[in-house]
């Protein structure tokens, strides 16, 4: 078959300057369902304003032209001309990535605590809209800039303030472009919920919502804050309906808490109910975090502990049963609202906090409240501690059943596995761990109530072409097959999953080229033979970093260990870490060779530990089952080298981990 000639030169390797690589790849920085996100955006700058004391109205309007104006009363953007750039200031934040006053940590800093740290908030708005207006009311002067397709239109123009004009603040008025976005229609409902949310977590800020289109106007001002709300949310109207009284707590780090920048800490407000639905919402900085992170597994750190101290003093657990973080949380409603220094977030639309540190901060402060609470209120305690261990009791029962139907048919396991001590399978997860040496590690350093290790020896048989019936003449595929409890199958089968042993099945590789080598093999494994998994959502990729850095403490943060999934991530802390201050000589950067090289502790904190870990799901993402296989059969099938070079070359740097 002739090949078709394709030129790679010099001139094929492109440079995405300014806001192009938001145009080009949109989805990478914000949702593209609709324009919500880009207005969020304008939002957060504004509650940034409130968070400093520095605003005290927000009032988003949704004009009829189909605009959306978001204004508050605080200091105003920045207009004089930046020292380096020697553009205006408000110029560079809207049309430059990685721009900002939110980089910069302690001392009198702007934004001490905030939420949009990426620096690609406001940006990203103007990349993805037709036409941006901003007027800026400061210093006695009116300022006024507009942008149209990202680049500047109207240059910055200033007038003196007018008698009865506003004094300070900001208006920034939006025109999403619908190139960008599946839908022109911003979700009313999703917006109000975020505007009252920040009324919430604003205590004495009025937040105003005008809609042109209907001529409706809907105004928030919360006194009782968080208490208040959830109240609202459950439509309590007596404390009949639950459990013991709302637990609720607000405490900050001084300059005495070691670990800890002052200032951080935590609010919540805690309620526990026997019957209906639970109400959950967690915020960082303002910035709700609908996927949850690491300040609800703090959450639920410091409540179990918390209840199983309790337990345990009044000797109230009965025999034979052991209480699980999940007992307490069960039917836990929440809302939590954190202040973290520096915050990472899971991409930019900053849907789930990653921040390690979030966990021991929430779980710092949560934990001794509940213990003192509990203590003074001991009846309380009691009905509290009923409901957890008739929960930790009803697991139970529900592990005997799966226990008794088991029992009949017990297969050989493969001697390589190390198994979990659970037979709760809604818990257990199996890793497929790339080579012996990082086995070793993964054993030493997993949970080993409910984590597996199963290691791999080598590469996986490439099983794209390979016959089930021939499957298990491969020892790896054979034993992850018997491990798992599951035979291979086909789309078109009903396979029995009554044996399937884990929830979470794991592939854990090293995070360089062979580790992905390798991650694709077993993914084709899957995909091919074990469909049914995928569907299920049993199939996940452990992302382990292939970096670590140690910062040294620098104003209110104290020395930190950050770690990096790859050059992308790193160069971008650095950037962070160097815009702080630090200089590089100041930082140590490790570069982790394999997962062998990574000892206990560091592979359970960053790979293993459901609490701090990234964990990516496999699923059919954008593709179709039909897609998927055409791109597996180009991607695994003999005979189509010619294909995958040139797909590589062309298509190459927009894989996703979605299949």
């Amino acid at each position: 078959m002739a090949l078709k000639e394709t030129s790679y030169s010099e001139a094929s390797i492109k440079v995405l300057k300014g806001l192009e690589p938001v145009r080009q790849r949109p989805g990478m920085y914000t949702r593209t369902e609709n324009p919500l996100h880009i207005i969020t955006e304008v939002i957060d700058n504004a509650s940034d304003e409130a968070i400093g004391g520095y605003c005290k109205n927000i009032n988003v309007t949704l004009n009829a032209d189909g605009s959306v104006s978001v204004e508050d009363d605080g200091r105003g953007i920045p207009v004089g001309m930046h020292p380096e750039e020697k553009v205006p200031t408000v110029e560079i934040v809207f049309t430059r990535l990685h721009s900002g006053g939110k980089f910069t940590k302690g001392g009198d800093n702007a934004y001490a605590f905030s939420g949009g740290l990426h620096g690609v908030g406001v940006s990203v708005t103007n990349a993805l809209s037709k036409r941006i207006e901003v007027t800026v009311w400061r210093e006695k002067e009116v300022h006024q800039i507009a942008f149209t397709d990202g680049e500047v239109t109207e240059p910055l123009t200033s007038r003196p303030i007018a008698r009865g004009e506003k004094k300070s603040g900001t208006k920034v008025t939006v025109w999403p472009d619908a190139r960008y976005f599946d839908s022109m229609t911003i979700p009313l409902a999703e917006l109000k919920h975020l505007l009252r949310s920040k009324a919430i977590l604003l205590p004495g800020v009025h937040v105003e919502l005008q809609n042109e289109k209907t001529n409706e106007t809907e105004t928030w001002h919360y006194e009782n804050g968080l208490r208040g709300y959830l109240s609202q949310e459950l439509e309590l109207t007596t404390g009949e309906e639950i459990v013991i009284p709302l637990f609720e707590g607000e405490l900050y780090a001084d300059h005495d808490n070691e670990g800890f920048a002052s200032g951080e800490g935590a609010a919540w407000v805690v309620a526990w109910t026997t019957e209906g639905p639970l109400i959950r919402e967690s915020f960082v900085n303002l910035i709700p975090t609908t996927a949850g992170g690491t300040h609800e597994s703090g959450l639920r750190d410091g409540l179990f502990n918390a209840v199983k101290s309790f337990t345990e003093i009044h000797s109230l657990l009965p025999k034979g049963v052991r209480l699980l973080p999940e007992d307490v949380f069960a039917r836990v409603s929440f809302v939590l609202s954190a202040k973290v220094l520096d915050p990472q977030f899971q991409g930019q639309i900053k849907e789930r906090l990653n921040s390690r540190d979030a966990v021991r901060l929430v779980s710092h402060f949560v934990k001794p409240a509940f213990e003192t609470w509990l203590h003074q209120n001991v009846e309380y305690g009691r009905k509290l501690a009923e409901l957890v261990i008739k929960q930790a009791q009803s697991r139970m029962r529900q592990l005997q059943k799966v226990e008794k139907k088991k029992s009949s048919a017990v297969a050989v396991l493969p001697g390589k596995l190390t198994d979990c001590e659970s037979h709760d399978i809604s818990r257990n997860e199996l890793f497929l761990v790339e080579g012996d040496s990082a086995g070793g590690s993964a054993k030493m350093g997993r949970d080993k109530e409910f984590q597996a290790i199963l290691p791999l020896r080598g590469k996986v048989l490439n099983s794209w072409e390979t016959e089930k019936d021939r499957l298990f003449a491969n020892q790896e595929i054979h034993d992850i097959s018997v491990a798992i409890g599951v035979d291979p199958h086909t789309p078109a089968d009903d396979p029995d999953l009554s044996g399937l042993r884990y929830g979470k099945i794991c592939i854990l590789s090293d995070a360089d080229v062979d580790g992905s080598h390798i991650q694709v093999l077993l993914l084709t494994l899957f995909f091919r033979h074990f469909p049914k998994l995928i569907e299920n959502g049993n199939i996940c990729v452990a992302r382990p970093p292939l970096y670590r850095i140690d910062a040294p403490a620098r104003g209110k943060k104290p020395m930190q260990k950050l770690y990096a999934l790859d050059d992308s991530e790193l160069n971008g802390i650095l950037e962070k870490l160097k815009s702080e201050g630090i200089k590089d000589n100041a930082l140590g950067i490790s570069r982790f060779k394999g997962l062998g090289e990574m000892n206990a502790e560091q592979l359970w904190e960053t790979t293993l530990n459901p609490d701090t870990r990234r964990l990516l799901p496999i699923t059919f993402g954008i593709f179709s089952r039909n897609e998927s296989e055409e791109r597996f059969q180009m991607l695994m099938g003999k005979g189509e080298a010619a294909a995958r070079r040139n797909w590589m070359e062309e298509h190459g740097n927009e894989a996703e981990a979605d299949i």
